[in-house]
């Protein structure tokens, strides 16, 4: 059985958030001395020894260079539990999941939400690494009171509050990984940038964060240009990005547009620094007719990208390693995607221990109070806040002989 990803005893924001927490649920779900499950909403889930997990992933499709990574993160996962189980009350239990291919279509990505609910009976949701996706399964289970651990990379997730009480997002927030680029922009010494962001919700994130990164250190923003959804006519917008004269380039995109968008940079006569947020790193992206195009690009990525040292200690640091070990002995090869299917099972299954139930209000009630460091990087949900990942997870790679290594 995988060792447990998590590790509470890191000194950072989140333990400041971890005793918050505690506080604030005594207000969000009752009065002093009631426990939270005492009035959370009681579910028609399914009894019985299974903790069941809808997944609605893009398993196909635009997404795909994502949604099958996360796939075979929740795989590993669900059988590294499975292995003695995990206790919630009095018996152990096990995991089921019911995963479905939403082809990247957010209507079908809707509907799959409503049926894993109502005819899977399913206590959680997770999936949705295409923002759009992600807002449709959010909107359904919000509706069915049905906790949803959202994949996607969009800040308007679980926002507002008020009407996203169900819903928690894994992924770093926009604005997160824009200050750290920034940061890493300014050291290298750039002066002027172009930005070349995705089509959709993903983009318009990183359009309203980059502004604001570069504004606030004074660093020119010489053209924002959209990719095209469809995922064809990168060239227009690369020339036009090249037109302005950087001396780098932000793209801002998911992969495989990531990639594809490096070829046409290059292609147009650009050969200064390119710089990647997360959603590039999959194994897409450093494919064969990416590679010289890739080289030497940097992201900004949870810090589950620099891997696991045979002498690593801390209890997320041997949970990273052994995810490691079991998706390299099953698959071959791993290029440190954040696996943040891994975490969103985790987390259900710790929010399940504590609720000693299966009940879908109690797991929602008590997925608020998490604050923990898990394989892809740190969280601290609260009722006041249900995500994204910590910033102090975050750190900076780049691209070195077709591999991602830590920069320093």
């Amino acid at each position: 059985m995988a060792t447990p990803a998590f590790d509470s005893s890191v000194l950072t924001r989140r333990g400041v958030l971890a005793a918050a927490a505690s506080t604030l649920l005594l207000t969000a779900c009752g009065q002093p001395g009631q426990r939270p499950d005492d009035r959370a909403v009681s579910s028609a889930a399914p009894g019985g020894q299974e903790l069941v997990v809808g997944a609605s992933l893009e398993l196909t499709g635009k997404g795909a260079a994502l949604g099958v990574l996360q796939q075979r993160a929740l795989e590993i996962t669900a059988e590294s539990l499975n292995v003695s189980g995990f206790p919630v009350g009095n018996l152990r239990r096990t995991v089921r999941l019911e995963i479905r291919d939403n082809g990247s279509d957010p209507r079908l990505a809707a509907r799959q939400a409503t049926e894993l609910t109502r005819r899977n009976g399913v206590h959680a949701l997770v999936g949705g690494t295409l923002a759009e996706t992600s807002m449709a399964i959010a909107g359904a289970a919000q509706e069915l009171q049905v906790p949803f651990l959202s994949l996607g990379t969009g800040d308007g997730i679980v926002l507002p509050l008020a009407q996203r009480t169900y819903i928690y997002k894994l992924t770093p927030d926009a604005g997160d990984v824009a200050r750290r680029m920034v940061q890493l922009i300014e050291s290298q010494q750039v002066r002027r940038v172009a930005l070349l962001a995705a089509a959709g919700l993903h983009g318009d994130s990183g359009v309203r964060a980059v502004r604001a990164a570069l504004r606030a250190v004074g660093i020119e923003l010489t053209r924002t240009t959209r990719l095209s959804a469809t995922g064809r006519g990168f060239a227009v917008a690369a020339e036009r990005a090249v037109a302005s004269e950087p001396d780098g380039v932000i793209v801002w995109a998911t992969a495989p547009d990531s990639g594809t968008a490096a070829r046409e940079l290059r292609r147009a006569g650009y050969r200064g620094p390119l710089f990647f947020d997360a959603g590039a790193v999959a194994d897409d992206t450093l494919a064969r007719p990416n590679a010289a195009a890739v080289e030497g690009a940097y992201a900004v990525h949870p810090a589950c990208l620099a891997g696991s040292t045979l002498t690593t200690t801390t209890t997320a640091e041997m949970a990273r390693r052994d995810f490691t070990f079991r998706y390299l002995q099953r698959y071959g090869s791993f290029t440190g995607f954040a696996p943040y299917a891994s975490d969103a099972l985790q987390l259900l299954t710790s929010a399940a221990r504590m609720a000693t139930s299966l009940d879908r209000g109690r797991l929602r009630a008590y997925l608020q109070t998490q604050v923990t460091e898990g394989i892809a990087g740190g969280y601290a949900f609260a009722p006041i806040r249900h995500g994204g990942m910590e910033p102090d997870s975050l750190g900076v790679y780049v691209v070195n002989r077709g591999s991602w290594t830590p920069w320093s």
